[in-house]
């Protein structure tokens, strides 16, 4: 399978347009949603799950009120990839299957 490669700018601008409501900051990628704690760690766990079987993760703030995913490839020395945009937008199927609002 090898390193995954990095996302030209014109890529990574066409792939913001799919994932609408992630933003960039360098080469991550994040959203953050309006859900109570404990719908949180359910979410998590959804996520968590997704995750383990595509071998691509993010990094995530739960708070009382609030989740963040942030995502970046580690192993494309944490640039941004293909896989990010396609983690991005699993992520937020799985949001809205848990009823969660982007604060966005």
């Amino acid at each position: 399978m090898g390193v995954p490669k990095p996302l030209t700018e014109a890529q990574i601008a066409t792939e913001l347009e799919r994932v609408q409501g992630w933003t960039r900051d360098g080469d991550t990628i994040s959203r953050t949603y309006d859900l109570r704690y404990h719908a949180g760690v359910a979410v998590i766990v959804h996520v968590a799950d997704r995750e383990r079987r595509i071998g691509h993760h993010a990094d995530i703030d739960l708070r009382m009120d609030h989740i963040t995913f942030s995502v970046t490839t580690h192993d494309a020395d944490f640039k941004l990839t293909q896989a990010d945009f396609d983690l991005a937008a699993r992520i937020d199927a799985i949001v809205a299957a848990h009823q969660a609002i982007p604060l966005d």
